[in-house]
């Protein structure tokens, strides 16, 4: 630089650093500005698994209502009933229910959903009520089955918990699946009260042994690790947290 008693002026080599430099160190103040607006207003990609019915239970306005809340916000969302490597696919956030199976995932609980007994009108026309817990061995029971293995439903009642052996002629992998084959008469389903509520108030579904229930399934929020949550993923998670916790004052009277 010159310098003089009355003013600084850049010598020709100091110019063309100047030159050189000017557009780096705009771009360093841009993204400096865009850390500090991130952590003002969240934004950027939020991947998300959860079970194929993730939907049916949970109102496609809440997302709406969530992207207008947060604008800066993308959420992409992959939905398998299956278990999700979460580190593998890139998943920042899964929504699961039952427990967690890995020791690596973080989890966080977000409500518990009761489990019910339910049929179709037309298998209970066909095939008449149960009318006590164990007589559903001698029913078509539509089983929600990851394996081939006998499946035992426990089901709490005024007189304490009952297992019972089911079976039937259809079983599927998926909560939605066994839901449809229950509405199509194929027979009993035990599932989330969540997920059928709107085919039982829509008089598709009959719920059947009303003292009795299952034990209720935790739905929760799994995190691939413990290394700190983005401010994008913690934000929707307290979000689904709300809802779910305000869609879930009449689960628990069910």
């Amino acid at each position: 630089m010159h310098r003089s008693t009355r003013k600084l002026s850049l010598t020709p080599a100091g110019q063309a650093l100047y030159d050189r430099c000017a557009a780096s160190l705009e771009e360093l103040s841009k993204a400096a500005k865009e850390m500090i607006d991130d952590n003002q207003m969240p934004g950027g990609l939020v991947r998300v698994a959860a079970t194929a019915g993730f939907f049916d239970v949970f109102a496609m306005e809440h997302i709406a209502e969530f992207l207008a809340l947060y604008p800066r916000i993308r959420l992409e969302f992959l939905l398998d009933d299956a278990k999700t490597d979460l580190i593998a696919e890139s998943i920042d956030v899964a929504f699961r229910s039952g427990r967690l199976l890995k020791s690596s995932s973080v989890g966080k609980k977000l409500i518990e959903a009761p489990s019910i007994l339910v049929a179709s009108p037309d298998y209970l026309a066909k095939n008449g009520a149960p009318t006590y817990p164990r007589a559903l061995a001698e029913h078509q029971c539509v089983v929600l089955a990851r394996d081939s293995g006998r499946t035992n439903w426990t089901l709490e009642g005024p007189s304490g918990p009952i297992e019972v052996t089911v079976s039937g002629r259809f079983r599927a992998n998926s909560a939605r699946a066994v839901m449809q084959a229950a509405v199509a008469g194929l027979g009993i389903a035990l599932l989330s009260y969540p997920l059928c509520v709107a085919e039982i108030e829509a008089g598709h579904l009959v719920r059947l042994l009303s003292e009795h229930r299952h034990e209720a399934s935790r739905v929760y929020a799994a995190f691939p690790n413990r290394r700190q949550i983005a401010r994008a993923v913690s934000v929707f998670v307290d979000f689904v947290s709300e809802k779910l916790r305000l869609d879930g004052t009449s689960w628990r009277q069910q």
